[in-house]
């Protein structure tokens, strides 16, 4: 590894950045100063529509390169099956510790008039929406239609698809040099990243005013007492103890992997969209964790995409609470249906924004539940959606280095006594 890589890693003066710019922009946005709240709104922006505007061509590029280079080699099936396994124990563990929540905290039921009032804020348009809608819309009818529309799912699909197509006929000379193109691309790409991360910490700075102005404006203030203690509780526990645990089984320092990872942590927590962080999330796992290439770039796309342990918490504890306030018995039958329903649709979400709430509104409206209470938690669901963010972007972190730390013990010879 160069000089250069070696320099590219979040060291002591980049993470006194990084604090600095998060305390200096919570203060600034407190002021109430119109002009410098405009600007910060209009830099946040900026900054959350550039990194979407990377991250499409970031997951599907990444997939295909990697499945093109990697698609006829043993080492791409390892890759994925860790990956699926990884995605599948984490997502599991965090439904796991909301329901446990939620069964000894106990959140009771809202009064009728309450609920009644929550339908006036439910999205009507999004009411009716199927969750079979949401599956079938991840089928891509025209290949321009994913890219133009962020379906991740979508794009993912098409990755794949040609990522395989492009390893099966590897050996055509008109398929080197498409290839090699998309390669070349590929390296545009990534030095377009590493641009916008070395400019982050005012992004970062942008992202905390405009977060501490709408704090301090009453914006999202408010609270459900109980249900939100198991929400968040929940989010809080795998993040800080049941994660650090699988890592720790692994032998991979938690620490470690926090602070490589950080920038990329920070920018889930303030765009709450892990799909718009990708590119900071591969960057700091091939520069500052020193993930393999072809493992960062394979798996964080495809985790970013299926890994979403916030959303499956707030999936599962959100149905029961709801479906307690419409009457439903909650026999053991019933959670533990509801406990799978949850990961599945977890996988099956969209990392972006409010992407939890309307697929759990969506389930909810199925079912002919009372979903005004989600008219009622939407106006604090801005900071749990900024932990389910941090959350998932963080469990993607942690499959990535378990993944890169397997395949290593794999391929390394055994020593000779």
């Amino acid at each position: 590894m160069n000089d250069n890589e070696q320099k590219t890693g979040l060291n002591g003066r980049q993470f006194a950045l990084w604090m600095t710019a998060l305390v200096l922009g919570g203060i600034l946005g407190t002021l109430d100063i119109g002009w410098l709240n405009d600007f910060f709104n209009f830099t946040a922006s900026a900054y959350t529509r550039l990194f979407q505007f990377v991250a499409v061509p970031t997951i599907a590029l990444a997939v295909t390169t990697t499945l093109a280079e990697l698609g006829a080699r043993k080492n791409t099936g390892r890759i994925f099956l860790h990956t699926i396994l990884y995605t599948l124990l984490t997502t599991a563990a965090a439904a796991l510790a909301g329901l446990l929540l939620f069964k000894m905290i106990g959140p009771g039921n809202l009064p009728a008039e309450v609920i009644q009032q929550g339908n006036t804020s439910v999205p009507k348009s999004l009411g009716t929406i199927s969750y079979y809608s949401h599956v079938l819309s991840v089928i891509p009818n025209n290949i321009l239609v994913p890219f133009s529309s962020g379906n991740v799912l979508s794009i993912l699909l098409v990755a794949v698809a040609t990522g395989l197509a492009l390893a099966m006929k590897k050996e055509s000379g008109n398929i080197q040099i498409l290839l090699k193109g998309i390669l070349g691309m590929q390296e545009v790409l990534f030095t377009l990243i590493k641009g916008l991360v070395w400019t982050l910490p005012l992004g970062i700075a942008a992202f905390a005013a405009q977060l501490s102005a709408q704090v301090s404006a009453g914006f999202i203030l408010g609270s459900l007492g109980k249900y939100v203690a198991v929400v968040l509780g929940g989010n809080l526990i795998q993040f800080f103890i049941v994660l650090p645990l699988f890592l720790l089984i692994r032998g991979i320092s938690p620490l470690r992997v926090f602070r490589c990872m950080l920038p990329a942590l920070l920018m889930a927590l303030f765009t709450k969209n892990s799909a718009a962080t990708l590119p900071v999330t591969v960057a700091s796992a091939e520069n500052n964790l020193k993930v393999k290439k072809e493992v960062a770039r394979f798996v964080l796309p495809i985790c970013c995409t299926i890994n979403m342990n916030g959303c499956a918490a707030f999936i599962l504890v959100t149905s029961l609470f709801v479906m307690q306030n419409g009457g439903w018995t909650l026999g053991w039958t019933t959670v533990m249906l509801w406990f799978f329903i949850s990961i599945i649709s977890a996988i099956g979400n969209a990392g972006v924004p409010m992407g939890c709430y309307f697929l759990t509104l969506s389930l909810m409206s199925g079912i002919q539940a009372p979903i005004g209470i989600l008219g009622i938690i939407l106006p604090i669901y801005t900071i749990i959606d900024m932990i389910e963010t941090a959350e998932n972007v963080w469990s993607d972190s942690c499959v990535c280095a378990m993944v890169d730390q397997t395949l290593s013990a794999e391929e390394t010879p055994p020593v000779k006594t």
